[in-house]
């Protein structure tokens, strides 16, 4: 959203005559703002809340710690904090205004029964496309939605590993004392029975391999196109966008040369690789909520806005024969669709809520905006300048 001039009056610059502007929804009554104190003590409650609930779930789930791995402490440690962390920055992040009304509208567009009805694939659509295989990433550049799919399915394989482990809700024992034959235990009840000699045992015990396989070219190009892309390297921050893909690197690495220390090396130089792995995780599962990670916890909440938005349209009417989408709310200067009304109502709600004087902008396409304010600027600021 880009405000006008304070010295501006752009909206009686343009000469053509310009549409009625759409009928508006009464501004809701206004909510007392929370003071920052008030929003930290709230995001320390619910931090505190939701690492309780993880040691409950840890201390129940391996039946009362019997399947709990003493070895694998500091990581179940790092995963409480991880909660404490994702739990607190997630009530503070949704406590800002314009979060708090996208949070709102995507989980009512979620539980509604109407757009169950009328759409009852939409959802699921949004969550393969969106979450899962993030086709909006494609068609930026074809190398980085590559690289970001390895990234993505990588960590995915490595988490549904590693924390059932670390927590102590599934193991893995031999059935006969020896092997190789070995059975697969959630929660202590039998799942799974496996020989380790074949192709099945390979893939149970060597799953965190193949996941380091797909992160490492995943991090490697992004790590790579921040040292050689010019746009790239402009606004980076080494904590901010490096700092998670050295650390993935790290992680990777260090866990495929524990594999070639067991396999090659009979244990040589195991315990420093083991030290050093467990160090690169604790360290990742800490920075997760409070560094670039923490967009994989904000991302599922834009796929509510997507449906909110995707009903939205279909309520109000499906494409016009001409091309136009009679959904949309038309732009008040040119008469461009811009987005759905109920979108756009939402937007001025939030501009509203944070006392911005120009919600009636919201109703006008970026370029007209762009135009509005340099006819004002010209008209008021620069008279004469040609």
């Amino acid at each position: 959203m880009e405000p006008p001039q304070a010295s501006a009056e752009p909206q009686q610059a343009p000469t053509e005559p310009t549409p009625a502007p759409a009928e508006r929804s009464p501004a809701p009554v206004e909510r007392t703002p929370q003071s920052p104190a008030q929003v930290r003590r709230r995001a320390a409650v619910a931090g505190a809340a939701v690492s309780l609930l993880l040691i409950l779930a840890i201390v129940l789930g391996s039946r009362l710690l019997r399947d709990f791995d003493s070895a694998l402490l500091p990581y179940a440690v790092a995963t409480v904090f991880l909660a404490f962390g994702v739990a607190y920055r997630y009530t503070v992040w949704v406590s800002a205004p314009g979060a708090r009304r996208l949070f709102k509208q995507g989980w009512r567009a979620f539980f509604s029964v109407e757009n169950f009805r009328s759409a009852p694939t939409a959802l699921p659509r949004m969550i393969a496309t969106y979450l899962g295989f993030q086709k909006f990433l494609g068609a930026r550049s074809h190398a980085r939605w590559a690289a970001h799919q390895l990234i993505f399915w990588g960590c995915i394989l490595a988490a549904l590993i590693t924390f059932p482990l670390t927590w102590g809700w599934f193991t893995f024992t031999s059935s006969t004392g020896s092997g190789p034959g070995y059975e697969m235990r959630i929660w202590g009840f039998k799942v799974l029975g496996f020989d380790s000699l074949n192709f099945v045992g390979w893939l149970m015990f060597h799953g965190l391999d193949i996941a380091a396989v797909l992160v490492i070219p995943g991090a490697a190009y992004f790590l790579w196109r921040r040292m050689k892309d010019r746009g790239a390297i402009t606004g980076q921050r080494f904590a901010y966008d490096l700092v998670p893909l050295i650390a993935l690197i790290v992680i990777s690495v260090t866990g495929l040369l524990l594999t070639f220390s067991s396999i090659f090396l009979h244990g040589g130089g195991y315990e420093f690789l083991a030290i050093l792995h467990m160090v690169s995780v604790v360290f990742t599962l800490i920075y997760i909520p409070f560094g670039k990670f923490f967009h994989i916890v904000q991302r599922p909440a834009a796929v509510g806005m997507q449906l909110f938005k995707y009903t939205a349209r279909r309520r109000d009417g499906q494409p016009a024969a001409d091309g136009a989408d009679s959904g949309l709310l038309a732009c008040r200067r040119c008469g461009q669709p811009i987005d759905t009304a109920p979108y756009v109502e939402n937007l001025q709600g939030t501009m509203r809520d944070l006392k911005l004087d120009f919600d009636g902008w919201a109703e006008y396409c970026p370029r007209c905006k762009r135009v509005l304010r340099g006819t004002a600027y010209l008209s008021h600021v620069k008279k004469g300048f040609k």
